[in-house]
């Protein structure tokens, strides 16, 4: 992106992110050991906690991003998520039972499912249709670089200077404040551009139906995707030592930031749907290693390629959304995109939860793969349909921008 106020805004963006995600991630990879060791709490009990945390996320994003299209305002309500959450994150240093960690997560969550559909739908009113996969996969880059830099900061404070979790948890307030005032300061309320035709026609004032075959697509892979929390007691049952599981986490999140663009730029250069279908076949791989690793060596290898599933799929799947709908419908757009796949977030890591319970994790990750295999075929058959509609001038969905 060339030198203008949109891409200033985008980069105040991906530092907001960079700058949650410090904050959040500096308390998500203790968090797994913290909730069976301290609070004991079983694997059943972290995919309630974690199923319902999304949940919660991806119906709050429906309002949010209804309401942000209705009053043309995105900022205000971008600010109001994160400071839900930046308040509430770090009470987890408090709990005493794993249900106050429950209603902790469900507080934090809200907030991110407030901020998340308005402002990504900023980002795509600010930036044209043939970069906008690039601008998504920057801002889910520097995201992921705070997911990097979190959990290095929590395994330094524990190494060198303090005794136990609780305390890192309370210092997670400090970089959840500083991306308020980034944002605050640096980010503009309302940017609006018109974009060509969108890649599916239909009434302006609903979105239309083959939007929501699509969407019901990634609701299905969405239950193959339970939480990571499962990814993280896996490593452990492989042999990666506790005080080792922030250090591998982030260097997962090292790895989702370093393929964030290049992934953005694919689905920009060869389509959003080729993108999304060769993550969804990584991820079902990655799941198929995890039913199958016994060490932890191998642990880091599966990360790593765990990690090039989000660098393939996260911008993608966001610039596709937008590119499906008209822009005054941007906003509900992605409240339904994150509801769809936040509602199937729930049975997602109950349901692995207990299959990890009754059957071990073998039959868990392997459900999974399989699951998003299906998605990946899908995803593909219902595209091939939708291209052939498409208006003259649009980023397509399985294709390269068309001039």
């Amino acid at each position: 992106m060339k030198s203008d106020p949109s891409r200033r805004s985008v980069l105040a963006l991906g530092w907001v992110s960079f700058l949650t995600d410090v904050s959040s991630e500096m308390i998500y990879p203790l968090l797994p050991g913290f909730l069976t060791r301290n609070l004991r709490a079983g694997p059943a009990a972290i995919g309630l906690i974690e199923g319902i945390a999304e949940t919660t996320a991806s119906l709050a994003k429906i309002g949010s991003g209804v309401w942000s299209d209705r009053v043309r305002r995105r900022k205000p309500l971008v600010l109001l998520g994160y400071g839900i959450a930046t308040v509430a994150r770090p009470l987890v240093a408090f709990a005493r039972v794993w249900t106050q960690v429950l209603a902790i997560r469900f507080a934090d969550r809200l907030g991110k499912g407030i901020r998340t559909s308005p402002r990504d739908a900023l980002l795509a009113d600010i930036v044209p249709a043939d970069r906008r996969g690039r601008a998504f996969g920057l801002q889910r880059a520097m995201d992921n670089a705070g997911a990097l830099v979190g959990p290095l900061l929590a395994t330094a404070l524990l190494k060198l200077a303090l005794a136990d979790e609780r305390t890192v948890f309370l210092l997670a307030a400090v970089p959840g404040v500083a991306a308020i005032v980034v944002l605050w300061l640096a980010v503009p309320d309302t940017v609006r551009r018109i974009d060509p035709a969108p890649a599916i026609a239909g009434p302006r004032s609903r979105l239309p139906k083959q939007f929501w075959k699509i969407i019901a697509v990634f609701a299905f892979f969405t239950l193959a995707n339970s939480t990571d929390a499962f990814l993280l007691l896996r490593a452990q049952d492989a042999g990666v030592p506790i005080w080792q599981l922030p250090l591998l986490w982030a260097f997962f999140n090292g790895v989702k930031a370093a393929t964030g663009v290049p992934g953005g730029a694919l689905a920009d250069r060869v389509g959003r749907v080729p993108a999304i279908v060769l993550g969804w076949i990584v991820y079902a791989v990655s799941y198929a290693g995890f039913a199958f690793v016994s060490g932890p060596f191998a642990i880091w290898g599966l990360f790593a390629l765990y990690a090039l599933f989000f660098g393939l799929t996260e911008g993608s799947e966001r610039a596709f959304v937008a590119d499906l709908v008209p822009v005054d419908l941007r906003g509900r757009a992605y409240g339904a995109f994150y509801a769809a796949v936040g509602i199937a977030a729930l049975p997602a890591s109950v349901a692995f939860g207990i299959l990890w319970k009754r059957f071990g994790p073998r039959l868990a990750f392997l459900a999974g793969a399989a699951v998003a295999l299906a998605a990946a075929i899908a995803l593909w058959g219902i595209s091939a349909k939708i291209r052939s509609k498409r208006p003259t001038r649009e980023v397509s969905p399985t294709g390269p921008v068309t001039p």
